[in-house]
């Protein structure tokens, strides 16, 4: 058993419905771990009823817990080599349509952690999604669920989780061992959080908009944990601020900021950047995209940059990475029925570079390529195909970045068209016939997206040997 915690390095985005361009909310993450090779399976879990006496069981410490005997249907992004590394379910839209991302790593200060320490055998991240999702009703419900399991159980590591309906977004952050507070997105709103405490003022009096630990108040008088003379900022009596969150984390908060604000002037290492935002920019998921795949594009501090320094392009953390195991946004729309409004976009590659594709989640099971992934390279695998095809474009990048552009222009405008033909014909099915009829949607989707892929490798592929610095021409015949 894995007795060291892996902890994961994400970034997250979250969307409220009035500030998205269709009336859906969004939630969405990069899941950042520190190996970048790291297989991961995509499944689905069935609904089950009256199945008592189950019980999850981390591979990563010693928790052990009995479930509830009914669940609705799940899709999960779980870890292949899960028995070293743990399950890490990562996201899905469960058969109620509830939507869950776990976790981003979240670290408490010492100052907290002294009074109410991290629970060695408290329920871990990496079984967090499995004992939650599956069993909730709604966004809120997911909250006070997840609340009720951290107060039995007790927390091992500080973790951020996303959870979401068509209604309501909420941002939940566990600090200590047994403490949280959650927000609602504010439905005009949007907000960026990586890898630091990022909740600040809690109004104890707006139980519609904040939710929290039992005993929250108390256990910070006293111990005499606010630093502030009023109010309740969550940041400051429970976060850091120290020299990793300004070049780990804080600059990417500000860059998914310059991207849907441009006209605010902020500072990368900034502690005190609003965690609630708005903009006049209607959000798409093209937007997140393009966030979570973003390396501080058109700024001195990207890494491709070709005129500044090494100083500067290594000042701060990007967004995208080549150790993002999967990236994706969870979208739940409110213009078309509920019994295929749910779409779980995902990337399986680096998000710089591979397209996210859209699956309807009430679907029987996920494509063949997605599952019983290898633990060595395989190109039927698409965790392998994207990542082999990631990888060529970035060694390559000056020559091969336009290809690649006009490539996941082509994705997005074929996705589009796959979801408007899929809504039309979705409705002349209902119960387990539409069901089946989006799984096997699912399924050409993928495959069609395959054979586009294989033909981008190779295609560059083929550009790439003429590229090579093992020429020399003077004499044709030579």
């Amino acid at each position: 058993m894995k007795k060291n915690h892996l902890e994961d390095a994400c970034t997250s985005v979250l969307v409220g419905k009035n500030a998205s361009i269709d009336g859906s909310t969004m939630i969405a993450r990069n899941d950042d771990t520190f190996d970048p090779i790291n297989p991961q399976n995509f499944v689905m879990h069935p609904a089950v009823e009256g199945q008592s006496g189950r019980k999850v069981k981390s591979w990563l410490n010693g928790f052990e817990a009995e479930i509830p005997a009914d669940n609705y249907k799940w899709p999960a992004v779980p870890n292949v080599d899960y028995k070293n590394l743990g399950f890490y379910d990562e996201s899905g839209i469960n058969g109620a349509n509830v939507a869950m991302s776990a976790t981003e790593s979240t670290y408490g200060n010492e100052r907290a952690l002294a009074y109410d320490p991290l629970e060695k055998d408290g329920m871990d991240e990496d079984v967090i999604v499995r004992m939650v999702l599956p069993f909730v009703i709604s966004a809120k419900s997911a909250v006070q669920r997840t609340g009720e399991l951290i107060k039995q159980y007790g927390s091992p590591a500080g973790n951020s989780l996303l959870f979401s309906d068509n209604n309501d977004v909420w941002y939940m952050e566990i600090v200590t061992g047994h403490h949280w507070v959650a927000q609602r997105i504010p439905d005009d709103s949007y907000a960026i959080a990586a890898n630091r405490v990022s909740i600040q003022q809690v109004d104890f009096n707006d139980p519609d908009q904040f939710m929290w630990s039992e005993g929250i108040q108390e256990f910070v008088e006293k111990h005499h944990l606010n630093t502030d003379k009023t109010g309740f900022n969550f940041r400051h009596i429970f976060g850091t601020d120290n020299l990793k969150d300004r070049h780990y984390n804080t600059s990417r908060v500000w860059y998914g900021h310059k991207y849907f604000n441009p006209e605010i002037e902020e500072d990368p290492e900034d502690g005190e950047l609003p965690f609630i935002m708005k903009t006049d920019h209607k959000i798409n998921v093209d937007d997140i995209e393009y966030v979570l795949g973003s390396h501080y594009n058109e700024t001195p501090y990207d890494p491709y940059s070709p005129d500044t320094s090494d100083d500067e392009k290594y000042r701060y953390r990007p967004i995208g990475l080549n150790r993002t195991q999967n990236s994706h946004v969870l979208q739940i729309r409110n213009d078309v029925p509920e019994e295929y409004s749910a779409i779980m976009w995902l990337c399986i590659g680096f998000p710089t570079f591979a397209p996210y594709i859209p699956f309807y989640t009430n679907m029987d099971n996920t494509p063949e390529s997605y599952q019983n992934v290898s633990e060595e390279f395989n190109f039927k695998n698409s965790y392998w195909m994207y990542n082999a095809l990631s990888m060529l474009v970035e060694s390559h990048y000056k020559e091969f970045l336009q290809d690649d552009i006009d490539y996941l222009t082509e994705c997005r405008q074929e996705f589009r068209q796959a979801i408007e033909e899929t809504d039309q014909q979705a409705k002349n099915y209902q119960g387990n016939e539409l069901t089946k009829y989006l799984t096997e949607r699912n399924n050409q989707l993928v495959e069609q997206m395959a054979k586009k892929a294989k033909k981008m490798f190779g295609d560059l592929y083929t550009k790439g040997i003429r590229l090579s610095k093992l020429t020399f021409d003077m004499d044709k015949n030579l």
